[in-house]
């Protein structure tokens, strides 16, 4: 294949399939160990990524406007933990002028995400809520199976279907054609009473019966590991200041913010101001030279960071919510940086936006809020760059500056969580127990509540539909009885 199509294919490629085990064993698993069905797929794909000229897609290369659509976007994790990679066929319009940039955003989000987790598999959610027949492109649903069928090996888990309308019943056995006996079985028709047997409600927008109040803006890419848009939380707070009266009335208007109830706005002005004296104390008890010792250190070029990969929560059994980071300025100017959060919903972060004094060391703390967990796909990011020592460090200095600061100047480094079921993994885990903050909140309350009764309305719609069952049954067979007397009266009739 080498000598014959040399030419076909790109030398990126060709040098990573020499060195790649896991790319290899996934075109082979895809092709059950079968070698030449294997390097024929190889060969396809390979000549495919060459034509789309996948390796070098990026967000400038394509129009902005398809980013804006919001018709394709990864987002949220399936009830296996699998990514979900969302086509909202509503905002996708047929037009042939533009079929070749759509189908490049398709590889670009692939490839992108392909590279970011090294190819762990997705799981296709089409949202076929609200469309009609503009919306019905064959072409393009045909190109999204083949990307997953015979260019991106072994990255599929499922296809799953939300309410496909009756006109498309016959396109839907013509794409059951281009996916093989093997791959139909990853068809998941769905509707809104049993889509949360494959997606729990906290991924599902509320047209879809969930709770998940994500929409879809661009850029989506604020930092290049995470597809879902990163929002900052918690209060912007300076070194000189340390609990002042600024920073409750901040946290009390994020936690406005947040939660709609307004009855409940005092129990959070109160909740926060107990949460705020309790970290200032612990920020006196915790010394950061002892905790960097305990902890593996990412040496960056602008900051080092602490611990180096993972923060460490507990459980809801073990009750630790709380994590430190410890930032130190290895630089001669002031470091800006921001703490980014893929579950913003989820994380208290304090500070979230501020600046390092060159050789000083600052201690964040990040606080699960209300009755979350940690999960293990939560992810946070921090962003680092340098500033010129004319230049102010307050808010508004700072706003105007992570506005202005090229993307080459920021560093960033990325954090897991890792969420442990009973000892403490290190010094800097902080208990939620010395925070004397209620264990169930009239939030959390509501929450259950809701999903209780969620269950009970899809409880309801089962019994409906099993009564529905019973009356045809029965109707039914007072019919038969009626038909088998009357042929018995037939019969009678004409013996005598």
């Amino acid at each position: 294949y080498l000598i014959d199509k040399s030419d076909k294919y790109d030398s990126r490629d060709v040098e990573r399939l020499q060195q790649d085990d896991k790319w290899v064993e996934n075109y082979l698993i895809w092709r059950h160990d079968v070698v030449d069905d294997t390097l024929k797929m190889i060969d396809e794909s390979f000549q495919w990524r060459k034509e789309y000229t996948v390796n070098d897609l990026s967000e400038s290369v394509l129009p902005k406007w398809l980013f804006e659509s919001g018709s394709l976007f990864l987002h949220g994790y399936d009830k296996e933990g699998y990514k979900l990679f969302w086509f909202r066929v509503k905002h996708h319009i047929r037009d042939p002028k533009q079929q070749l940039d759509k189908k490049k955003l398709v590889a670009f989000w692939l490839e992108h995400y392909a590279k970011r987790d090294h190819g762990k598999p997705l799981t296709v959610v089409f949202d076929m809520a609200e469309t009609g027949i503009s919306h019905i492109d064959l072409d393009f649903v045909r190109f999204i199976v083949n990307c997953f069928t015979d260019y991106y090996p072994n990255f599929l888990t499922k296809i799953v279907i939300f309410e496909m309308p009756w006109i498309m019943n016959a396109a839907f056995k013509i794409v059951k054609g281009w996916l093989g006996p093997e791959a139909v079985s990853m068809l998941k028709f769905t509707n809104k009473s049993d889509v949360q047997e494959y997606i729990s409600g906290e991924y599902l927008p509320p047209h879809m019966g969930g709770t998940d109040s994500f929409k879809y803006s661009y850029p989506p890419l604020v930092d290049d590991d995470f597809q879902t848009p990163l929002c900052e939380n918690g209060p912007i707070t300076s070194e000189d200041e340390h609990e002042s009266k600024e920073e409750i009335d901040a946290d009390t208007k994020e936690t406005v913010e947040v939660n709609e109830e307004q009855n409940l706005n005092q129990k959070k002005m109160n909740s926060v101001e107990q949460i705020s004296k309790s970290e200032e104390t612990d920020k006196t008890e915790i010394k950061p030279k002892n905790a960097k010792k305990a902890l593996t250190t990412f040496k960056g070029p602008l900051l080092h960071i602490s611990p180096a990969e993972e923060l460490y929560f507990g459980s809801k059994e073990t009750g630790e919510k709380k994590c430190l980071i410890v930032l130190t300025n290895v630089t001669k100017n002031i470091v800006a940086f921001k703490v980014r959060t893929t579950a913003p919903e989820k994380y208290r972060v304090k500070p979230s936006n501020s600046s390092c004094e060159p050789g000083t060391s600052l201690d964040i703390i990040v606080s699960l809020h209300g009755g979350f967990a940690a999960s293990l796909h939560d992810r946070f990011l921090i962003m680092a760059a340098e500033m010129d020592q004319s230049s102010g460090a307050g808010i508004p200095e700072l706003t105007q500056f992570w506005k202005e600061v090229p993307r080459t100047k920021v560093m960033e480094h990325r954090l897991r969580c890792h969420v442990v079921e009973s000892s403490k993994p290190s010094s800097l885990t902080l208990k939620e127990n010395t925070f004397n903050i209620p264990a169930k909140t009239n939030e959390d309350l509501h929450i259950q509540l809701t999903h209780i009764l969620q269950i009970n309305k899809r409880l309801q719609e089962q019994i409906d539909h099993c009564l529905w069952f019973q009356q045809l049954s029965v109707v039914l067979s007072l019919l038969s009885v009626i038909v088998v007397a009357f042929c018995f009266y037939l019969t009678y009739i004409q013996r005598s």
